[in-house]
């Protein structure tokens, strides 16, 4: 690794795959505002361009990926089909453009990759086996579509990049990233633009970073997800749920109803378009 990989004084180059999407937008937004130069890659370049740097083309495209990465400080990898989908379409832009990412990340000499994984990798536990304790990183992944399998499989290939070629690696467990929760689960896991940019900032600038999962979640009352992790690199949420608490309050709950039942709610019977 190369000196970059020490001491961050100064605010650098970020790359950010996938930045025309939503949560692209909030990031790329909200980093540049805090100083990083971003550079983003993704297939289109969206009418609120801004003054990023763009690079268009196909994560799955090694050579495209590759060049998108001189002279980049951070990658923020968030490309990918953020919903449940045919598995030859997960297996595409999932699971090949996240090893893309990796292994080009380690050819550039990148030292940090912050990977966009979801709450959707522990899906299926039931959230009354959280009641008396939160869900920690160490539990094991559970998730509840081929999406959240994908995601599970980018954390793995994470580890595997550290352990192997000392890449430093933030997997970011993503929660609902809204501007606001749009159903009563989503009070546990809401996950506000503003800290998404405070954690991912957190993670860019983390001294002596190694292999974490973090948790994206804002500081709600209900969260089910263990707050420590993100807390020790750095994160401090700044906002929470419960001013959205009142709009769910008093609706009938059905303890069999999936979006009730699970971490992962409706997920749990998501079937591809």
């Amino acid at each position: 690794m190369s000196e970059k990989a020490v001491a961050r004084s100064a605010l650098q180059r970020i790359l950010i795959t996938g930045a025309a999407g939503g949560v692209g937008t909030i990031l790329r937004t909200g980093l540049a505002a805090l100083g990083w130069t971003v550079r983003c890659l993704d297939l289109r370049i969206p009418d609120d361009a801004g003054d990023a740097e763009w690079v268009v083309g196909d994560v799955t495209d090694s050579a495209t990926v590759l060049a998108a990465m001189a002279d980049v400080d951070i990658v923020v990898h968030l490309a990918g089909i953020p919903k449940e989908d045919h598995f030859a379409a997960i297996l595409h832009t999932n699971i090949d453009g996240t090893y893309q990412v990796f292994d080009a990340a380690v050819r550039a000499g990148v030292p940090r990759v912050l990977y966009a994984s979801t709450n959707h990798v522990v899906g299926y536990y039931q959230r009354a086996a959280f009641a008396d304790r939160p869900l920690g990183t160490v539990d094991r992944t559970r998730p509840d579509t081929l999406y959240g399998v994908s995601k599970a499989f980018g954390e793995a290939l994470g580890s595997y990049y550290h352990d192997r070629h000392g890449l430093q690696v933030a997997c970011v467990r993503i929660g609902a990233l809204l501007a606001e929760p749009r159903t009563r689960r989503m009070l546990d896991t809401w996950f506000s633009p503003a800290d998404a940019v405070r954690l991912f900032h957190a993670l860019a600038t983390a001294p002596n970073l190694g292999y974490e999962i973090v948790y994206g979640v804002s500081a709600n009352p209900t969260a089910w997800a263990d707050p420590e992790p993100g807390r020790r690199l750095g994160y401090v949420p700044q906002d929470d749920s419960s001013v959205f608490a009142h709009r769910f309050a008093g609706l009938p709950v059905d303890p069999d109803d999936p979006e009730v039942r699970f971490l992962g709610g409706d997920f749990t019977t998501a079937t591809p378009d």
